[in-house]
């Protein structure tokens, strides 16, 4: 007997208005769609939301290579369209907007096109013969377009300059890739404008920020001060001057007649306030011969006198103009030797002038005893000197660079200045000459660039100071007045490593220090350590330059020279007005600004390479006139003096 049988199923009824009906729409899926996901746990959801962003992301990155591909097959229409476009714009402009940067830019063709940027310094080359530094080697925007980057607030023109507004008027069009290439074909009268265009870019940033004050910043659009004595515009005085830049001279002559004194109550360094602010003054009383800068240049350099009140003669380094009073800084009571031995040029002058004997005694005295003192090698000096002994300090230490560098400078410089009468002059600066030689110099790896060095207690250092290369213009001055013409040969192969020091730096623009390397196999002539990669707009290679090209004729000089300018306009420009230095000369990308324009750029820099790029042997002749180390020229005195 079988036992009952039992249902193997089970019936389900469904109620509702829905019963029986298949029901697809969107409301019902996304519910359903809704509940699912909610049934999730939370590590399924999260771990799904992850793959999408990651997903997404991916997307996102692989974007531009995906529409670089169809952008080229849209070129063909879109020049057609261009072309269209630009002679409808012909026919709208006036003739004198023509001439200017297209408003349509053409893709560029193949010859233009350029490697892409690659990080790293570009081997040993002349830059003239292959395109330039490797920032040159980034694409570029068409002309008419200029690439500005944001630093801390300011708008910063990375655009190199193209010549001037004259220039526009009166050329073709020319792609912007081979206007660089043929930089150095360009007319001479354009390279002068693009120097006054560059000082009254300067000068702009300056009058609207920093209106009498000693320092622009120009990124913050504010003002530094040092001296409180408006050191940027009686640093510029001459420049203007020589630049003919007349309406800018006249505003800043007014300041000085109106607003100028030096009855502060502040103290001023001895060194600084003599270069800039005395000499600035007397070499424009003896451009203009305007008594005004006269009369302000007797009352500042009588005001620094007590600074020699001490006893062994020798300067104490801070003045107190209001007081009258002087003292060495509070860390120690030495002065160091280029800043004792660098103001001669300019007291020798007041005295010829004024007639009062007294500026110059003081200043030969410590001429003298420097002459005189033990402690040299080869003719080299030490850095620092006691004011008390008169002594040097901290022997054994001989640079050509900060502390000691325009000791030798002036030693040449006060010879030529007093028609080369003072023979103790020129042989302390011979003698120093064939020191550098003995200890000083060497050859780099692998290219073997002539460098000089530094010498701590017989251990020679490959430290170079940007500083330095005011000496190839120093040994080419005195191979032109007489002076052994092998100092000309060597202020040639030093002028060659002083522009490298540009060619080799990402931007163009040379560090402060550099290091050479002098081990066989070595990849690179230069290194740079982090701490020195800084450019201040210093003048010094601009400055050898001027006078090899002045002595020489040798194009190439002017050639580096419009680089290093318009190197300066791509990576320190300000657009509101002003240069800026910058931190890092080995990243084009962002140089990092150090919103400060030295008084020197305007003072010096700009005015080398107006002088570099004229062809007017007469301004500013080198047989009538000397430079003091902040390039205000002075007169040689007649022979009969």
């Amino acid at each position: 007997m079988h036992p009952p049988s039992t249902k193997d199923f089970v019936s389900l009824t469904l109620t509702g208005h829905a019963s029986g009906n298949y029901n697809n729409s969107k409301q019902w899926r996304r519910q359903s769609c809704w509940r699912k996901w909610k049934q999730l746990s939370r590590l399924q959801r999260n771990l799904i939301l992850f793959t999408v962003a990651l997903m997404l992301v991916c997307g996102i990155a692989a974007y531009p290579s995906v529409t670089e591909h169809f952008q080229g097959l849209t070129v063909v229409a879109k020049e057609e369209g261009d072309h269209a476009l630009k002679a409808v714009i012909t026919e709208v402009l006036p003739e004198s907007d023509k001439l200017n940067q297209p408003l349509v830019p053409e893709p560029p063709s193949e010859k233009q096109k350029r490697a892409p940027y690659k990080r790293g310094p570009p081997g040993l080359q002349n830059r003239l013969q292959n395109k330039g530094n490797m920032s040159d080697t980034q694409v570029e925007k068409e002309e008419g377009e200029k690439l500005l980057v944001n630093w801390r607030g300011a708008m910063i023109d990375q655009a190199a300059e193209r010549g001037t507004a004259k220039e526009a008027e009166n050329k073709v069009d020319v792609p912007a890739v081979e206007q660089e290439v043929h930089s150095h074909k360009e007319p001479e009268v354009d390279r002068l404008e693009a120097v006054r265009d560059a000082f009254r870019h300067a000068w702009k940033g300056y009058k609207e920020f920093a209106w009498g004050k000693d320092e622009l910043r120009p990124v913050s659009k504010s003002y530094g001060e040092w001296f409180g004595l408006g050191l940027t515009l009686i640093d510029a005085l001459d420049t203007m001057w020589i630049l003919n830049l007349k309406k800018e001279f006249e505003e800043a002559k007014t300041w000085v007649s109106t607003e100028l004194s030096f009855n502060k109550n502040v103290d001023v360094n001895l060194f600084e306030s003599t270069i800039r602010i005395l000499g600035g003054l007397l070499s424009t009383y003896h451009l203009t011969g305007d008594t005004l800068f006269l009369d302000k240049a007797k009352d500042i350099g009588t005001r620094l006198m007590p600074a020699f009140n001490t006893p062994s003669k020798i300067p104490y380094s801070d003045v107190n103009i209001g007081k009258g009073t002087a003292h060495p800084p509070r860390w120690t009571s030495d002065s160091t030797v280029a800043e004792v031995t660098s103001i001669q040029l300019e007291f020798r002058e007041l005295s010829r002038l004024t007639q009062d004997t007294r500026y110059q005694a003081a200043v030969d005295e410590v001429m003298q005893k420097v002459h005189k003192l033990e402690g040299k090698q080869d003719g080299l000096v030490p850095m620092f000197i006691n004011t008390n002994s008169g002594q040097f300090t901290h022997l054994g230490m001989f640079t050509l660079g900060a502390r000691a560098d325009s000791y030798y400078e002036y030693l040449l410089k006060q010879w030529i200045q007093g028609g080369k009468k003072e023979t103790d002059l020129l042989e302390d600066y011979l003698q120093a000459m064939e020191g550098v030689k003995k200890n000083l110099l060497k050859k780099s790896s692998p290219n073997r660039l002539t460098f000089v060095g530094e010498l701590s207690h017989g251990q020679f250092s490959p430290k170079m100071d940007h500083l330095v290369c005011f000496l190839p213009g120093t040994l080419a001055l005195g191979a032109y007045h007489g002076l052994p013409a092998d100092h000309m040969e060597l202020a040639k192969q030093l002028m060659e490593t002083c522009y490298q020091m540009y060619a080799q730096m990402e931007t163009g623009l040379s560090p402060e220090i550099v290091h050479f390397n002098m081990h066989e196999g070595s990849i690179r002539d230069v290194d740079v350590k982090l701490a020195d990669r800084h450019n201040l707009l210093r003048p010094e290679t601009v400055e050898s330059l001027f006078y090899l090209y002045r002595f020489t004729k040798d194009r190439k000089y002017r050639d580096w020279g419009w680089e290093i300018l318009q190197n300066f306009n791509k990576y320190t420009k300000v657009s509101t007005g002003g240069y800026t230095s910058i931190n890092n000369v080995r990243d084009p990308e962002y140089p990092s600004p150090r919103d400060k324009m030295e008084s020197f750029f305007l003072g010096e820099t700009l005015k080398y390479f107006y002088l570099l790029f004229s062809d007017d042997p007469e301004l500013v002749s080198l047989d009538k006139y000397v430079f003091n180390t902040e390039a205000h020229p002075l007169p040689i005195w007649p022979t009969a003096e």
